[in-house]
C-alpha cells in the first residue's frame, strides 16, 4: 500500500511540473508545427481536464490586455496539500 502512495506522490509531482512548464510556455509565442507547439499540445491535453473546470469557477484577473490565470495557482496549491497529506500518511 505504501508503494501505491509513493507512486501517487510522484505522479502528482509530475503533474505540477507539467502545469509549471505549460504556464511558462504560455509567456512565449509558439509557432504551429514547432517542437514547442507539440510539447504545449501534450501539456494542454494532460492538464486541461483539471484546469478547465477551475478556470470556469475562477476566471483570470486582469485589465488592459494583461491577465493572471489564478486557476494554475489554485490547482498547484491543492495538489501540494494533497501531496503533503499523502506523505504524512506514509511516514
Amino acid at each position: 500500500m505504501r508503494q501505491i502512495g509513493w507512486i501517487l506522490v510522484y505522479v502528482l509531482e509530475l503533474w505540477v511540473l507539467c502545469l509549471i512548464v505549460r504556464a511558462i510556455l504560455s509567456w512565449f509565442p509558439i509557432h504551429y508545427g514547432s517542437t514547442a507547439h507539440r510539447v504545449n499540445s501534450v501539456l494542454v491535453r494532460i492538464t486541461e481536464p483539471i484546469i478547465g473546470p477551475v478556470r470556469r469557477m475562477i476566471p483570470p484577473l486582469g485589465s488592459r490586455g494583461v491577465s493572471i490565470d489564478l486557476s494554475f495557482i489554485v490547482v498547484i496549491l491543492v495538489i501540494q496539500v494533497v501531496i503533503a497529506m499523502i506523505r504524512n500518511t506514509l511516514l
